[in-house]
């Protein structure tokens, strides 16, 4: 069947997602994690996609950023996977593919939802069980976000920078934003998205794009591949994302 068309536009963060195949685990141990953000700060510097936030689950990977063109989303996403399954083989005496085919993806557009993605991706953990404040997972961008340690690699979206022009004041707003229960269709909405292939966008915004031809609607953003199976997120939140 023909491939989902992608929605990328400069400029305009996107929310990435990559599995693991077959749910397998993507790191073994803290190195793994480690080579991997190595590899990933680099990518983003050499392809011009600004990071602004991360999570490495057990098995898959959250990406918020930027890129200043498409292709530079593609090359990373491609340059990255590559190198990260050559080291990750050779290293754990294993062959064949790590991911779960193609990555998913949706443009996040609109202070709502880049804020909400932001928080989507850090709080990963927290709905997996596996930590109860996100503060405590180490291989996520949260730590940096609320100003708890240094990480020259993220880059602040300017939606994140609108919650105070003073450093602290900002950090201490987006440890508030943390505080509030997240709601459960805006949740879902993200996950949709992510998962169809279509923009997280405020009404200006698609308007703009059906103009243009592109469409929206919740599963029809282009060709359709086979949809992936779906995991109750109750059962387990670590695998769903």
């Amino acid at each position: 069947m023909p491939r989902q068309m992608r929605y990328i536009v400069p400029k305009v963060a996107i929310h990435i997602i990559q599995r693991g195949n077959n749910r397998a685990a993507c790191f073994a141990d803290d190195g793994d994690h480690l080579v991997y953000l190595s590899l990933l700060r680099n990518r983003c510097t050499d392809l011009g996609c600004s990071l602004h936030a991360y999570c490495l689950m057990t098995n898959h990977v959250h990406l918020l950023l930027t890129p200043n063109s498409p292709s530079a989303c593609i090359a990373l996403m491609r340059n990255l996977g590559q190198r990260y399954v050559q080291y990750f083989n050779r290293r754990h005496g294993r062959s064949g593919t790590l991911w779960e085919g193609r990555y998913r993806s949706c443009v996040a557009e609109s202070a709502r939802y880049v804020l909400a993605c932001y928080r989507y991706i850090e709080l990963n953990p927290v709905r997996a069980a596996m930590v109860d404040d996100p503060l405590q997972y180490a291989w996520s961008s949260h730590a940096v976000n609320v100003g708890a340690r240094p990480d020259a690699a993220i880059v602040p979206h300017a939606e994140f920078e609108a919650l105070s022009s003073d450093t602290e004041k900002r950090h201490a707003a987006y440890r508030a934003l943390f505080r509030d229960v997240f709601d459960e269709s805006l949740l879902a909405e993200i996950r949709d998205a992510t998962n169809g292939g279509y923009p997280l966008a405020s009404e200006a915004f698609r308007s703009r794009a059906l103009v243009e031809g592109i469409k929206l609607a919740p599963g029809k953003p282009g060709p359709r591949t086979k949809p992936a199976k779906q995991v109750n997120s109750g059962s387990d939140p670590e695998l769903f994302g």
